[in-house]
């Protein structure tokens, strides 16, 4: 792994992440198919704040190491060399999401009882927003959950499902759509709800093949909840506009800690065809297995680039880095897929079996096809997008190219 042209302090902490994960968090994984147990967890963590590297994304106010949005990339790879990486760094999906987002609306009395206890790694969260059908999934629109003033504050009803994390959470993100009120839009709100909240059950469990996100995908039934006043996180009926606030680093930090797993399944590969023997040489000799090896560089590389450009715009231009976040969600995801895909066809039989860990790794990186939206979804909003700023191009004055030409010459005489 190789970053060029990264400001000293933060190539400083990706080299502290890399031994850090490699000589303490590694060491520490599970069995293939287990959970990581809560205190090998707390006993990372707190390894992590003395080693330097806990908390990367978070500024430095709130326990962090102050890492900039452009530079994420590169520390979260190192942590997602190892599936409990992130957890061990608390950069893991949905904490890190929720962190960020509260960061940046939350009020200062919101970010002291919530941010801070999640930041220095006290409690966990979960983001409250797939509902079972018809709700909110694939389409936000659809949601069902719904939150009315009261006395003092507001009344929530909903069911939510695949609520990321929920089971030993702190509190929960919940959206709600919510009726104009005090000048306030109708649209979707979201609020800070406490997870020993009455009016909150978290429900069955989902079992999904996924291990690496502490607290699984739970159904949560909200049952004549109330909160008050100041549970609403930034205003009301802006919730949606919020959502892409934290949607879109979610999802491209998502290719990043599975890029960082990406590249341990190519090391694992590498290691095995340089030193297995078929026909007479080593596995990496052979033009199959070198096929397999350059394309999982090339899907590497190309997903590093994708999500450099990406972070950058976010930094730069929130509107055009989320939008730019779906395109990278999409390649990355698929792109990593086959990385440990082919990674399992060059181990042969031990890449199917628990004695190596990549066909965990495959199910840990195929939800994500899934998760933060489907790809069908996201691809069908490119193509949106593309549309829409291809016409308005044209409007503007650059010239339509979809005519066919005509009259380039005389065309030859049949033949008699």
């Amino acid at each position: 792994m190789t970053f060029p042209h990264l400001p000293p302090e933060v190539e400083e902490l990706r080299e502290r992440t890399r031994r850090f994960v490699r000589e303490v968090v590694i060491d520490a994984e599970p069995a293939p198919g287990e959970r990581l147990d809560q205190d090998t967890r707390g006993r990372l963590q707190a390894a992590a704040k003395d080693a330097g590297v806990f908390a990367p994304h978070v500024p430095k106010e709130y326990g962090g190491q102050g890492t900039p949005i452009e530079h994420w990339s590169p520390i979260l790879q190192e942590a997602g060399y190892s599936p409990i990486g992130p957890s061990a760094l608390n950069c893991m999906a949905p904490d890190e999401g929720n962190m960020h987002m509260l960061n940046l609306i939350a009020t200062e009395e919101q970010k002291h009882r919530y941010l801070v206890p999640l930041a220095a790694g006290e409690i966990r969260s979960c983001f409250g927003m797939t509902e079972p059908h018809p709700g909110a999934g694939s389409d936000p629109a659809a949601l069902r959950t719904r939150a009315v003033r009261t006395t003092g504050g507001w009344i929530i009803d909903g069911r939510k499902r695949f609520t990321s994390g929920a089971v030993g959470a702190g509190f929960c993100i919940v959206m709600a759509r919510t009726p104009a009120v005090d000048g306030s839009p109708e649209g979707a709100t979201m609020f800070l709800v406490e997870m020993t909240n009455p009016g909150l059950t978290v429900g069955e469990a989902i079992h999904t093949i996924d291990r690496s996100i502490d607290g699984g995908h739970p159904y949560l039934a909200i049952e004549d909840c109330f909160v008050p006043d100041d549970a609403v996180l930034g205003e009301v009926g802006l919730g949606f506009r919020y959502a892409q606030v934290r949607l879109g680093p979610a999802r491209l930090t998502h290719c990043m800690r599975w890029l960082g797993l990406a590249r341990r399944a190519l090391d694992i590969a590498l290691d095995r065809a340089g030193r297995r023997e078929l026909f007479g040489g080593p596995i990496d000799s052979l033009g199959l297995a070198q096929q397999l090896i350059s394309d999982s560089v090339i899907d590497i590389e190309t997903s590093d680039a994708i999500i450099t450009k990406t972070a950058a715009l976010l930094e730069t231009d929130p509107r055009a880095g989320s939008a730019m976040s779906s395109v990278a969600k999409v390649h990355c995801s698929e792109a990593i897929f086959r990385v440990v895909d082919r990674a399992i066809q060059i181990c042969g039989g031990d890449g199917v079996s628990d004695g190596l860990p990549l066909a965990q790794y495959l199910n840990e990186v195929r939800p994500f096809r899934i998760y933060d939206g489907p790809n069908e979804t996201h691809r069908w909003a490119i193509a949106r997008r593309a549309s829409a700023g291809r016409s308005a191009a044209v409007r503007a004055g650059e010239p339509y190219r979809g005519d066919a030409v005509t009259g380039r010459g005389t065309p030859p005489a049949p033949r008699t």
